[in-house]
Formats: C-alpha cells, structure tokens, sequence
C-alpha cells in the first residue's frame, strides 16, 4: 500500500479515534503526508523512537499498540500464559509529553491479551524500570521514554527479565512478532484492569542505591554544598531522597527545573552533555557558594556535573573524565578483598585512561559496542556463569560506564543510573574537599600519573552528509581508504567479527572504524543509531593538556578533509 492509501486509511476509517483523523483531515502539506506514511516507524535494537503525531511513521496510540501487541505475542509464546499471567511486564515511563498516556495504552494491550503488567504510579527514571524488573521478577519491561531527545519525540524501551534493554538476537525476535501485526485493528486498547496493578517501588529502589555507598565520613557530606537540577524529568524524588539520606544536608534545586516539564522551556536540549544544560545551575552555585552541580536528563540515566575550581569559576568535566575519577575513587574505597574477580566494563568510544586505572589496580577491563545494554548484557553473563560455574566466565561487576555521561555501579540495575551516579560522585566530591582539594586537583592527579586525555565528540550533521545513503557512503569510502593518520599502529573495522574477550567470542558486527596511533591515541567513526548523523570520536593523548589540544585540533583537520566537510 503506498503513502496515499495508508493515509487515507488512517483519515477515514472509523477504528481511528475522532482526534487522529481531524489531524490528517488538516494536514495540507503533501510531503508532510508523505513522511508521516511512507513507512513504518520501525522497531529497532533501540526500541522505537519518532516524532510524536497520527501515522505509520510516528509515535502515537496506534503504533505504540502495534509494538506492545507484537512484544505480548512474543512474551505468551516465549513463555506461556501462566508464567505471562503471573510474572507479567513492568512498564515506567518519563516526564515526556503523552508519555503517561503511550504507558496506559500498553497496559491496556497487554492486559487485553492476558498478560499482567505493573504500571509504574509516577513518573520515575529508566534504572528505576531496570530494578522494578528484577523486584517483580517480571518477564520483561518498557520504558516509555526518547532520553534527551527535543520536545517533538518519544520513545519505546524494551527490557528483559534481567532488567537489561534487549540486545540485537533478542530485538530481532520481537521485530519479527511485531511485523506480524499487518492490521492496526487486530489491536485490542480495551485492558483487563484486574490485571493492571499500580506500582511505586521508589524507596526500595533508593535502598539499593545507597547499598553503594563508599564514604561514612558523615561530616564530610555535610559540609558539601551540591546544587541539582533534574532538568524538568524524572530524577527529582530518587535523587534527592538518596542524597538526603546519605547525609547530604545542603542540598539545593533549580526550582524552574524541578517541575515536570515536556516542553523543557528552560533548556535548548535537556542533555547533560549539552554545555548549555547546566547553565542554571551553575548561576545557582555561583550565588549560593556551592561546590558542586548535578543535572540528570529527563529519564535520569546519565549526569552531567560542573565543578567549582580553586579560582571560584565553575567547569564542566567530560563523561571520560568523571568514569576515571569513580573508578579510582571506588577502588581506593572498596574492600577489594570481596572480589575474585572485579571486572569494569566500558565502550569501544570510550576512553582508555579509566581502563588504565583499572589495569593496574588489578581489574580486567572489557570493552563493549557503544550502548548501555551491551555492558547490562556483559553484566548478565558475569551473573549467570557464576550460577552455571562458568569460571572462565565468572567475573565481579564493578563499574560500567560510557563517554555520554552513563554510569553503573552495582547490579540492582541492567542499565546505567544517574541516581547511583550522583550519590557516588557526591561521596567523592565530599572525600576530596575534605582533603582541601577539588575534583579538578584530582583530575591533575590522575593526568600527571597516567598521561594527559583531550576527548572530543563532533557530529556532522551537515547538508552533504545528512541522507543516510549519503553517510553509508562515507563510511564505504573510509574503508577503501589508508588511514589518514601518521603513526597509525592499527585500524579494526567492527563490520568484521571482532574478538571480545577470552571466554566471551566475539563483539557483534557493528558500523564502527577505529585508528589507534601509535602514542595511544584513537578516533572512532560510526554513524548515529538514531539521527542522520556521522559521529566522530577523539582520544587524544599528550605529554600535557596543550600538547594532547594541538593534537586533537590536527586529527580533526584531517577528519574534515578525509570526509570533505
């Protein structure tokens, strides 16, 4: 059926409510009705994700339904309808706009199909879905969330029974049930409310969180003054409740951003890593005296934090170097003892200086393919090769992290938690003032012991690369080519079978290049998962920081000329 068809399907069949047909009725724009039906909004190894708005190719009642009624299909066939019946779905959902209403609607379908499903009472972060998972032993959860996407977006999480977003075999089996589903009106949206139980697991989530704790120097986080901005999501509750009971004391909110806000009409992007993101809250700190800045994005699964240095000027630090400051800061404070084997987990674009902390501390480090469910998927594995007796296999979970700002310690998540994440940088950040010193001394610290770390992310969204043909392109060309840095010591093409390592085969191919240069440093080029988009990543080391910025703006002279743009 082509796009004029669906369209007209969509804006005359009464099984379509009154609101959805009075917004096809109105649209006027042909091409407007061409992207909302060309195609399906596809469900991929990321879940769903689009615009919000009537048709195939948005987010909107209908094709939420169609995921949610594949997904059931799946879970009752995956494992019967007493064991769907019993254990059910937990579904949670973020501050986004309709994003209460997208998590009723999957209710109503999975309950409409016999499967019992505990819907989250408010509105509550992602790892707070990963551990609702584990604490109703449920078969699977959904998050309904786009993470800091803007306001015109939403999303569609799937997890599974161990709390970890599905990785590529387990998507691709959801993919294939939800492809069954060939007519919208095969989806029941009446629910069976006697299956549908509300759910507000906060403070037992908070409990698991604070079994994270490394620092009892209760005098400490007293005298820190922290300033924390959800960024009008879901982080305000949990964050603050743990910080408070962990004995942080003065503890202030952005008020303009502490309300739930769809629209985010404070923030250009509610992103951590957007450096306008915490602008607020830094203006705060900067009034109040505090030490500390903390911003979790909307679905509160990755922090942002701005440090106040020696000179009274706040900084912001990078992903990278916060992930090597807790890896330090939970080696230096964990009874190491308790670990046969510790292990740290991070991404392939992420950078090597927290994985050389670990190496000398004795820790095996791994690394995964970029997103979080890869390292939640490691995660699992160390876990049950511990139940099978799989020694080879049998590691302890430390800490897992990524360049974006993600971060996990402990395993009462599959995902990454900013609510762990700012107990534990708010512990460290209390250790070290203690000491006269800021995380920024700790910083210098750790560059003067390991060598010194420029990171830098550029993606170009640029007209000439902004088709996906056009980016495959790119990447094709790349491979055809030398590398077009001096000194490369290798180039390993994730599209070929890549070794993971020893007792766990090999990475899942993935369109990933990475030239690591003979001083230590690597760029990584990949196109996004989710935009139109190339994305490349530097990690450049230096003998100071002015030498590794020399290099850094070098490799990216080259990159603009390699890619021409």
């Amino acid at each position: 059926m082509d796009y004029k068809k669906k369209y007209r399907q969509w804006r005359d069949d009464l099984f379509f409510d009154v609101a959805t047909r009075r917004e096809l009725i109105e649209l006027r724009d042909e091409e407007e009705i061409k992207d909302r039906f060309y195609c399906d909004l596809t469900f991929g190894t990321g879940g769903l994700r689009g615009v919000m708005g009537a048709g195939t190719n948005r987010m909107n009642k209908y094709t939420v339904g169609k995921v949610t009624l594949g997904l059931g299909n799946y879970l009752l066939d995956s494992y019967g309808e007493e064991a769907c019946k019993s254990r059910g779905v937990v579904i949670g959902y973020d501050t986004r706009n309709h994003s209460d209403f997208f998590a009723k609607i999957a209710a109503n379908v999975l309950s409409s199909i016999g499967i019992r499903v505990y819907l989250h009472s408010h509105a509550r972060p992602v790892p707070q879905l990963s551990f609702s998972v584990k604490f109703w032993n449920a078969l699977a959860g959904v998050m309904i969330t786009a993470s800091h996407n803007s306001k015109e977006y939403n999303g569609y999480k799937v997890y599974d029974e161990y709390g970890c977003q599905l990785v590529l075999h387990q998507a691709e089996q959801v993919i294939t049930y939800v492809d069954a589903i060939t007519d919208y009106q095969m989806i029941r949206f009446c629910g069976d409310e006697s299956l549908i139980s509300m759910a507000d697991v906060t403070d037992n989530f908070v409990i698991a969180v604070l079994k994270q704790s490394r620092c009892d120097d209760c005098a400490a986080k007293a005298d820190l003054k922290i300033v924390y901005t959800p960024l009008h999501g879901t982080g305000t509750v949990p964050v603050q409740k743990a910080l408070r009971l962990d004995g942080f004391v003065q503890v202030d909110t952005v008020a303009e951003q502490s309300i739930p806000d769809g629209n985010y009409h404070t923030v250009i992007s509610p992103n951590p890593e957007d450096p306008h993101a915490l602008a607020l809250g830094i203006a705060q700190a900067e009034r109040t005296g505090a030490d500390l800045v903390l911003g979790t994005d909307p679905d509160c699964d990755r922090v942002g934090i701005a440090v106040r240095g020696r000179e009274g000027k706040f900084h912001q630090m990078t992903g990278n170097q916060v992930g090597a400051l807790l890896i330090k800061f939970l080696l230096t404070n964990s009874d190491m003892g308790q670990y046969l084997h510790p292990a740290v987990i991070k991404t392939v674009v992420t950078s090597d200086l927290g994985a050389n902390i670990a190496g000398k501390h004795g820790v095996t480090v791994f690394s995964t393919l970029t997103g979080f469910k890869f390292i939640g998927e490691r995660i699992t594995q160390f876990q049950q090769a511990k139940q099978k007796g799989r020694e080879n296999q049998a590691y302890d979970f430390l800490f897992g992290y990524e360049e974006s700002c993600g971060y996990l310690a402990g395993i009462h998540a599959g995902d990454k938690d900013a609510v762990v994440s700012c107990l534990l940088i708010s512990e460290m950040a209390a250790e070290i003032k203690a000491k006269g010193k800021t995380l920024l001394d700790e910083m210098e610290a750790i560059y003067s012991e390991y060598g010194y770390y420029r990171d830098a992310l550029d993606s170009f969204t640029e007209e000439n690369i902004d088709d996906p043909k056009k980016i495959s392109s790119k990447m094709a060309q790349l491979r055809l080519m030398d590398s077009p840095f001096k000194e490369t010591e290798s180039v390993t093409d994730f599209l070929h079978p890549v070794a993971a390592e020893p007792g766990f085969g090999f990475l899942p191919v993935s369109d990933v290049l990475k030239y690591r240069l003979k001083d230590g440093s690597w760029i990584a080029v990949r196109p996004s998962g989710t935009e139109p988009k190339i994305k490349i990543y530097y990690s450049v080391k230096g003998k100071d920081m002015a030498e590794a910025e020399r290099k850094l703006e070098g490799f990216r002279n080259t990159m603009r000329i390699t890619l021409s743009i």
